[in-house]
């Protein structure tokens, strides 16, 4: 598929919609914790502009320190299992599927590749929402 302001092949634009999606939604999770870890954080020994710097997995370690000690470990658990799905799709590459479809595909640490495809981004999204969800109960609003 082309679009007007590209010649390069791009995906349907419901894979596009999907993709977009799922990084939004990964992005207001990833500003949703940085705000309960600020809203926990006793010590003070963090701030927003330093944490917002950190990569997603580098928030773990603030995780455990404030959120984990509250709420138990299903929010960093969850929230990890979410940074590695999201590095699998940003560090993706694109290719032509077998149904002459352009889509994402990436490869895990043993050199497994797979194809990112919407079952998959669905399921992401989903699992972000379940997230958003569980840090609205952790905050209590």
């Amino acid at each position: 598929m082309y679009e007007a302001y590209t010649r390069q092949s791009l995906p349907s634009k419901q894979y596009r919609e999907l993709l977009g999606s799922a990084i939004c939604v990964f992005n207001s999770n990833n500003a949703f914790i940085i705000e309960n870890i600020l809203r926990e954080d006793n010590g003070n020994q963090y701030n927003w502009f330093d944490l917002i710097d950190k990569t997603s997995g580098s928030l773990l370690k603030p995780i455990q320190e404030t959120i984990t000690d509250k709420a138990g470990d299903e929010i960093a658990n969850l929230f990890k299992q979410l940074v590695n799905m999201r590095n699998r799709i940003i560090h993706s590459f694109q290719i032509t599927d077998k149904d002459n479809e352009q889509k994402l595909a990436t490869k895990d640490r043993s050199h497994k590749q797979y194809i990112i495809t919407e079952e998959f981004l669905l399921k992401f999204i989903k699992m972000n929402e379940e997230l958003s969800d569980k840090l609205h109960d952790f905050r209590g609003y």
